[in-house]
């Protein structure tokens, strides 16, 4: 049995934020969004840093994200690319993408970022079906991973990463009861015995799958 080292409290959680060197645009995207009804998908400090954190250790230039809401994770990635880089944003509800578009300029990244207003997996679908991006981060409809994942990983560059966010579900995974919790569980299966790839999940937020397409 693996070995629990910390506990995840409320407590750990406010650490790792106040630790994630938020900036004044931030703070006030996340305070903002806390407000909304569905402020439960926005994605959290620490898990934001990591997301600038890892586009800049990549050097990404091409950039995916599916699923925007505010805007919180377009701006920690689009400020990790490098020069010349871009985002494009897939995102469905054009009243989300309106506030990530201004939070995104308030940002200062605007030029670096391009939503797409629509159905996910129909803007995936009218991409040249080839290695465009060296960085993809999924965190849209959890029904819908399974054929955005099928849809990424052709047109992932060789050793591009891919994340896919809340793999855990708060933890619903490990005895799945509904159709939700079934699909992400066979998900993670399925990437895990998946040859095309190297993937590991981490304990970061509500759980993040690193994903790696192999060289060859």
């Amino acid at each position: 049995m693996a070995l629990i080292k910390t506990e995840v409290t409320q407590e750990v959680v406010d650490y790792l934020a106040r630790h994630a060197r938020q900036d004044e645009v931030l703070e006030r995207v996340a305070r903002e969004t806390s407000e909304m009804p569905k402020s439960v998908m926005q994605t959290t400090p620490d898990e934001a840093a990591l997301l600038t954190m890892l586009a800049r250790l990549i050097g990404a230039r091409r950039a995916l994200e599916l699923g925007t809401f505010t805007g919180y994770g377009a701006i920690s990635i689009a400020r990790g690319l490098s020069d010349g880089g871009r985002l494009t944003c897939l995102e469905v509800d054009e009243e989300y993408a309106e506030i990530a578009r201004r939070n995104i300029e308030d940002a200062g990244v605007a030029e670096r970022v391009e939503i797409v207003v629509g159905p996910a997996l129909e803007s995936l679908r009218v991409m040249p079906a080839e290695p465009t991006f060296d960085y993809v981060f999924l965190d849209a409809d959890k029904p819908g991973y399974p054929d955005y994942y099928e849809e990424i990983v052709p047109r992932l560059a060789p050793g591009g990463l891919l994340l896919i966010d809340n793999v855990l579900l708060g933890g619903a995974v490990t005895d799945p009861q509904e159709d939700r919790e079934r699909t992400i569980d066979a998900l993670n299966d399925r990437v895990t015995a998946d040859e095309r790839v190297d993937s590991v999940m981490v304990l970061v937020a509500d759980g993040l799958t690193f994903v790696r397409r192999r060289d060859s």
